[in-house]
């Protein structure tokens, strides 16, 4: 069920966080307690099946945080595979490369000065009004959640606040509606951000396209027909307590906050929790790896909500967007599996308009194309499972950057990120207001 926000006077008392609250992030005299210092991040390049096994072995040994891909099962000959390496193992895993012989560089040299570069502290962040709100810094759950207050207050004629549930610790897990309120039955799009809790571009971008399309209303006739035509669902945060755990805890969290009985280690992967094709191929059962499906399909409130939400609206909703990082790609069904989707020249084009619109604002070049084919296959996913309830455009991001700064893409590049992805998700928007006869 959702609940709407119709008291706008505690909207208004809750957007005053923004105004009055100074951030408090993270609250230590060093970011995180200093823990990533000296911790390093490799890429290797496995140039052969051999080089494959063997640095598959090498992480059995080891425990690492993989970030490319994101499980040791998805290595592949040819392909980055970018890990990260506490400050005690690093050494350890230089010399057994070296032993066997393969190829690596060292991304990010001390992972703590590079946080530190990323996002500041947060102490030294000014006060804000509404009207003084940063899109080109990263901000905390609590400030995401008081701006959404702030915009369904100050935008009630386009906007629309409202909960569909509770994450796992108890928070609300808000979505804004954007739209002029024409009639009642319009195509809308799904956009979510925020799935796994490092990618902290997702959030961004979502804040990124919300003030978009209500400052450019008014005066850019392409946002105006699609804001008058069709309605979007925006949910900043998807993983909310995830997101809070990466900002006061653990900057490379991915999964949700859930306990699993009988183990230490917490939570799921909210996209491989979906009832399509579950904990197959690209998802695990062990509850302490990245990639855990969950014990069972939809076991996550989050994952739960979202389902129930899309499935009560699968009528109106004609595109499924969700935002990721990092690969800087655009990837549609399958994920489970290598074959073609029957409406494959439709979304083909559509995937092909949008990037090259995105690569129209600074060059920026993206991949697209199925998941399996283009990424790696993977099971339980959300783009799968909105494609197969009857969401016919299914897409996802993965943002920049290819490896550079992995998931701590510096604030100087929110903007021009933010930007180049606002075209693309306008060109999918666009082209459910034609019909493809592809």
């Amino acid at each position: 069920m959702a609940f709407r926000i119709t008291d706008l006077s505690n909207a208004f008392l809750l957007g005053c966080v923004i105004i009055f609250t100074t951030v408090l992030y993270p609250v230590d005299s060093y970011l995180y307690n200093n823990r990533y210092f000296g911790d390093q991040v490799f890429r290797i390049i496995p140039s052969s099946d051999t080089e494959v096994q063997a640095v598959k072995k090498l992480f059995q040994n080891l425990t690492v945080d993989l970030w490319q891909p994101n499980s040791a099962s998805m290595i592949q000959e040819n392909s980055p595979v970018d890990v990260h390496v506490g400050r005690n193992k690093t050494q350890w895993l230089r010399r057994h490369l070296h032993q066997v012989h393969i190829h690596y560089e060292v991304l990010i040299s001390n992972l703590q000065t590079e946080i530190e570069r990323q996002i500041g502290y947060r102490s030294s962040r000014k006060r804000r009004s509404e009207f003084q709100y940063d899109y080109e810094v990263y901000h905390p759950l609590e400030e995401i959640q008081s701006w959404m207050f702030e915009m369904n207050r100050t935008h009630p004629h386009l906007v629309d606040l409202f909960s569909i549930g509770q994450s796992y610790e108890g928070r609300p897990l808000y979505v804004l509606q954007l739209g002029k309120r024409t009639r009642p039955f319009k195509k809308a799009v799904w956009i979510d951000c925020g799935v796994h809790a490092r990618e902290w571009i997702g959030p961004a971008f979502c804040q990124w396209f919300v003030k978009e399309a209500l400052n450019s209303y008014q005066h850019d006739s392409s946002m105006r027909r699609l804001m008058n035509q069709l309605d979007f669902y925006i949910m900043p945060v998807f993983n909310v307590d995830g997101y809070h755990y990466s900002w006061k805890t653990d900057r490379f969290w991915r999964k949700t906050r859930s306990k699993i009985p009988k183990y230490h280690c917490r939570g799921v992967d909210a996209n491989r929790n979906w009832k399509v094709k579950w904990c197959d191929e690209g998802a695990s059962l062990h509850p302490c790896d990245d990639t855990y499906c969950g014990p069972f399909p939809e076991s996550e409130p989050e994952v739960k909500a979202v389902a129930k939400f899309l499935r009560k609206h699968r009528k109106r909703v004609k595109a499924y967007i969700s935002i990721h990082a990092y690969a800087q790609m655009l990837l549609y069904p399958y994920s489970y599996k290598y074959a073609t989707i029957p409406n494959f020249n439709c979304v083909e084009s559509a995937a092909q308009n949008a990037v090259s619109a995105l690569y129209s604002a600074y060059g920026v070049r993206y991949r697209y194309g199925p998941a399996s084919t283009t990424l790696y296959v993977s099971s339980g996913s959300s783009i799968d499972w909105a494609y197969k309830n009857g969401i016919p455009y299914a897409f996802a991001f993965e943002l920049r950057d290819t490896g550079y700064f992995g998931f701590l893409l510096p604030e100087a590049l929110i903007n021009p990120t933010c930007t180049e992805t606002m075209r693309a998700v306008k060109t999918i928007a666009s082209s459910l207001l034609k019909k493809c006869t592809k």
